[in-house]
């Protein structure tokens, strides 16, 4: 199968080298400038453990693309969604999906609308990367995960066909019987953890230990878990127990990538992640107080990098 990878940054880089590593047969859809520095050096991933990584990519812009790829795997930061979607549609095909590992729910709406629920699957990625100052791979955690699952009953490249192309790549990859779901249980998370070091600028334990600090985690948790439950997505047990022992840890300095872009003065996910999520908390009827007001945070940070 042929696969495109949208974005070679931190997600995209990592799991593309890994299929590229494992003899899939890959592209990267990139800018002109990332296009010519894959295409001289590669993909250069630096390990936890201290070793540099050099894997051969093959990159392509938007006006080298042809609708000939059986899977397309969206892999930019949120607001890099509208031009991602305008530059990825000419490899879209009559036998083509796209599947996203974005954060939230809202990109599914802009995907769906613009290809058709049978050529759009939902994703969750778990992975502990960033992306370096001279655009290597920088990975700072044991993690690597892709979950996967149409959103149709009757998406035009099975979930069988797509489970292949991506399994036995030197990363778990999971095929959901309900992908919602899983997306769901890690925005609750993701949401959470990120509004709460977001807002108070310091990591979940520095958080916790501070006055009022476990009680205000707590009180953001609640919220989020709120919204998903009247959204008709309540976390399981698991995903509960897993949050608590994050969010509530006094101990480990545990944040988010949203966080890491906020403190180093990057663009940061804030209307996606947290933003909808106070919006759908509205529509619902849920209140948020704490989201909207890490929201109003995050919204002021963005402004401020415009000004």
């Amino acid at each position: 199968m042929r696969i495109l990878v949208v974005g070679a940054g931190a997600v995209g880089g990592y799991f593309g080298s890994r299929l590229v590593r494992a003899g899939r047969d890959v592209d990267f859809l990139v800018r002109p400038a990332r296009a010519e520095l894959l295409r001289d050096k590669g993909l250069v991933l630096r390990t936890v453990e201290g070793e540099t990584e050099h894997v051969p990519a093959r990159a392509v812009t938007a006006a080298e693309l042809t609708p000939e790829y059986d899977v397309v795997l969206l892999a930019v930061k949120s607001y890099g969604l509208e031009g991602a979607v305008a530059d990825l549609t000419a490899a879209v095909g009559p036998r083509t999906v796209v599947v996203p590992f974005l954060n939230g729910m809202r990109h599914l709406d802009v995907l769906t609308e613009r290809f058709g629920l049978d050529r759009v699957y939902g994703g969750v990625s778990m992975v502990m990367t960033r992306l370096g100052e001279a655009g290597e791979i920088v990975e700072v955690g044991k993690m690597g995960e892709l979950v996967y699952g149409p959103l149709g009953e009757d998406p035009v490249v099975e979930p069988e066909r797509v489970h292949e192309a991506l399994d036995g790549a030197g990363f778990t990859a999971r095929l959901a019987r309900d992908i919602r779901q899983e997306m769901w249980d890690k925005w609750v998370f993701l949401a959470s953890l990120g509004a709460i070091t977001c807002l108070m600028r310091a990591p979940i334990g520095r958080v916790n230990r501070a006055p009022g600090g476990s009680e205000f985690s707590a009180g953001m948790f609640a919220e989020a878990l709120a919204v998903a439950t009247a959204a008709g997505f309540p976390p399981s047990e698991r995903i509960r127990d897993f949050a608590d022992k994050v969010i509530g840890d006094t101990e480990r300095d545990t944040s988010t990538s949203m966080y890491w872009d906020l403190t180093h003065g990057h663009p940061v996910e804030g209307d996606h992640i947290v933003g909808d999520l106070v919006t759908r908390g509205r529509e619902l009827g849920v209140p948020t107080p704490l989201f909207c007001l890490a929201h109003t945070h995050l919204s002021a940070y963005s402004a401020g990098r415009q000004d």
